[in-house]
Formats: C-alpha cells, structure tokens, sequence
C-alpha cells in the first residue's frame, strides 16, 4: 500500500516519535533484522554480506504521477562503502534520500514496500523522521556549510540533538574523525565559508559525525571537488569504513572501482546487479551492467 511521506511512522523504542508518544514508547526494540526479498538482476545474499544494517525490499518511490523506483531490493552490510552507479535519471539520488527519508521533505512524494534500518521499519507509524536522520546521515553534493563560525557548524547538530554536555569534545572528536583538525584546530571562530571546497565538505562529513550516526549516505560528494580534495575524500571514506556503512551514488566508474567494497546498478529506478564491486566490474551477470561499466552504454 502506497504511504504518502510526510506523516510519522510507527516503531518501537528510541524511533518514536516521543513528542507524541507516552513515557511507555521508550523503550528499546529487540526487532529482528530483516532479510531481503530477492528482486530484479543479481542481488548478493545476506547471508554473503553478513546481514544488512540497512535494506530496502520491493521498495517503490512515486512522485506524483511519475513513478521512480519501481521494485528496488537492496542490502546494506555494516562497516562497508556500497557505490551505486549507473545513468542520470536512474533513480540513485532519490534511492538515498528514500533511505533516510528526506523525500518527507518533497510534495507529493509516495512511498511503499519496506527500508528497515536494524530492523526497523522506518516508515511504520510514528518513528520520528528526525531520529532517523540522525541515525542516518547523509552529505550533499555540493558543500553546504553553514553561513557560521567552524565550531559552530559541528557543534550545531550537537545541540540540536540535545546533547548538550561536553559539546567542545565532540566537536573536537567529529572534526579528528574527518581528517580536518590539524587544518582548522587553531582557527575555529573562521567562518566556515572561507573555507577550500575539499575542507567544507570534511566539514560537512564531521557535521554528520558529531551527532553520531550508523549509517553515512554521501550522493555524488567529490564531484564539485578538485583531484588532491578527491582523493582526501576518498580516504577519509575508506577510514570511516571501518565504524560505518557508508552508501555512495557517484557517476565516477573509476572511483566507484577503487572506493567501495559493493557495486549496485541502477537504471530506470531498478537495481540491475549487485554485488561485490569486483566481480560487478569485471564479471558482471548482467549484459546491461556489462553494457554500462565498459562505456557501451549510459
């Protein structure tokens, strides 16, 4: 049944919403990790990636009239880079911000079949779109700092989050954890738009660290980046890899190659194929990923 985006969902515990939720709504769910429903193209087993800590299944997203994902099952493992790829008007973006639900943000926006985070249902009654977006972050395309100071952009979702003790140490930590302390420890009342474009958008990343998420979803972060900012991404995206799943839409082949652990195809809102990135790049199932990751196509 198609849910239109924009109410608030049911869950248990720490997902609900609990500016409507009574004193009972607080506890934590024991839900059981979902297992996905195998869908179009080549979709690895979960049991292969060890069990997802994010997935879609037989997830459709609409947005009017026009439909954009049509079916998608997908399979995030934890502590992994997951690239998805494929042409313009495939439906990569629109699958990342359905994951965190950001389409809530879009009029006209319709949602069904199921994403489960660590189980949950993020889109059930009352799971509060905000916690989600907490757990599970995302950076932008292009940097998007804050008009403030350095510690202010970091210490900002902090706050927000309501933690308030020990802001300073958090802050200091998000920004350690992006590989952007040693360039700004000495100047944190800069104004964050003075900044390079390669350092706002490790800002952007500490921004999402510091209030702690599970999940990163970066959509296209190095494309407004030159060649050194690239690369200094990139690696601060295989260090991250280590504590987070990290999902990443780039239409970079190479990058996606040399960058991710999982390779997803996506064209005309279905996945194609997906798997590990090596064998989706040299020994593809599918004759349109083959088609695609050798230029004959997109």
């Amino acid at each position: 049944m198609d849910r239109a985006t924009g109410g608030r969902v049911q869950g248990a515990g720490r997902w609900r919403d609990h500016r409507s939720a009574g004193h009972a709504d607080r506890h934590e769910c024991h839900c059981r990790p979902a297992t996905s429903a195998t869908g179009r193209g080549h979709v690895t087993d979960p049991q292969e990636l060890n069990g997802p800590v994010l997935s879609a299944s037989d997830l459709h997203v609409a947005f009017g009239e026009r439909a954009v994902l049509t079916g998608v099952d997908l399979d995030v493992p934890p502590r992994s880079v997951v690239a998805i790829i494929g042409p313009s008007g495939g439906g990569k973006t629109t699958l990342l911000r359905t994951f965190n639900r950001m389409n809530d943000l879009v009029p006209g926006a319709r949602v069904s079949g199921s994403v489960r985070f660590q189980g949950v249902d993020l889109y059930a009654p009352h799971v509060d779109p905000a916690e989600v977006r907490r757990r599970i972050g995302m950076v932008f395309q292009q940097p998007t700092p804050f008009p403030k100071s350095v510690f202010e952009n970091v210490s900002f979702g902090v706050r927000i989050a309501g933690e308030h003790e020990d802001v300073d140490h958090a802050v200091v930590e998000a920004l350690k954890a992006a590989g952007l302390w040693d360039e700004v420890s000495d100047s944190l009342s800069r104004s964050a738009l003075d900044l390079s474009l390669g350092q706002q958008q490790r800002l952007c990343i500490a921004r999402s660290l510091a209030i702690a998420p599970e999940v990163l979803l970066m959509d296209e972060p190095t494309s407004a980046l030159d060649p050194i900012a690239t690369r200094r991404v990139e690696e601060l995206i295989r260090t991250l890899s280590d504590r987070y799943a990290i999902v990443v839409v780039t239409h970079n082949l190479q990058q996606a190659a040399r960058l991710s652990d999982y390779t997803a195809y996506m064209d005309e809102g279905e996945i194609i194929e997906f798997g590990p990135t090596e064998t989706v790049f040299t020994n593809p199932r599918e004759a349109r990923t083959e088609a695609y990751v050798t230029r004959r196509a997109g």
